[in-house]
């Protein structure tokens, strides 16, 4: 039987993607983003926050780089992977983070700078309250070699 391995977070990015470059130029960026809840437990509203490590690869991490900044509100797509390796001391490590396959950028018009100044002369209302989906998705659809 086949599996499903998929995530959706919608969040904000705790830091500015960092890019760094591999052997044959491949590109790969790495962000800490935060989804949060809110809940209330015996009358007093309690705010869970939860970190996430998001990776992205090749064209995907360079429009990432170019477009996501720190604090923005985002919706993201990846899958879960996690890794193990050894520290200095030796001790064997294990890192799970998301591997990002699309985003959208989320939020007013105002939160884009450029980008939505020109959404709204396309004759969209710029009254500021209606939220823009910029969409940015990994066109390579053999990137991990399988046919599905």
């Amino acid at each position: 039987m086949a599996s499903v391995n998929k995530v959706i977070l919608v969040g904000h990015l705790g830091k500015d993607p960092e890019v760094r470059y591999l052997d044959n130029n491949v590109s790969v960026c790495s962000f800490p983003f935060a989804t949060s809840e809110t809940y209330t437990k015996d009358g007093v509203r309690v705010k869970h926050t939860e970190w996430h490590n998001i990776v992205m690869w090749r064209n995907l991490a360079e429009m990432a780089v170019k477009y996501l900044q720190k604090g923005k509100l985002a919706y993201i797509e990846g899958r879960l992977r996690t890794r193990n390796y050894e520290d200095k001391e030796g001790t064997r490590r294990y890192v799970t983070e998301i591997v990002g396959e699309s985003f959208k950028l989320l939020g007013r018009p105002s939160d884009f700078g450029q980008m939505g100044k020109a959404t709204s002369q396309e004759g969209e209302k710029s009254d500021g309250e209606k939220e823009v989906e910029v969409d940015f998705s990994e066109n390579d659809d053999d990137v991990d070699g399988l046919p599905f």
